[in-house]
């Protein structure tokens, strides 16, 4: 069974650290080059619902960190989802891989 898209991105983006709304927004941005926008509430309707599924906890706020207004929250990668995110990594790969097969893609390194 395949994560979607957006929830595949944002466990992707908290998979090495905790962030918060802002920093997983623009992490995705960034990796996806401005293809995936996750608007307030397709990222914290995700957010609710990962953390109801055990995807993803709140955890504190990184000491030293300054909020621009309210109260910041913070999320971390939990165990399951750090085996969902691999699991739908592991699946998009072999999608890649079956696209090479048809030389739709170069293969890696030429």
């Amino acid at each position: 069974m395949s994560l979607r898209q957006h929830w595949f991105h944002i466990l992707l983006a908290l998979a090495d650290k905790p962030l918060n709304g802002v920093g997983i927004t623009d992490e995705v941005l960034e990796r996806t080059e401005g293809g995936l926008q996750l608007w307030p509430g397709m990222l914290y309707g995700a957010l609710r619902q990962m953390t109801d599924l055990g995807y993803i906890s709140e955890t504190a706020v990184p000491e030293g960190f300054t909020a621009s207004g309210g109260k910041p929250r913070f999320y971390r990668i939990t165990p399951l989802g750090k085996r969902a995110c691999a699991a739908e990594a592991e699946r998009l790969e072999r999608i890649v891989r079956a696209a090479r097969q048809k030389h739709l893609l170069r293969k890696t390194g030429a």
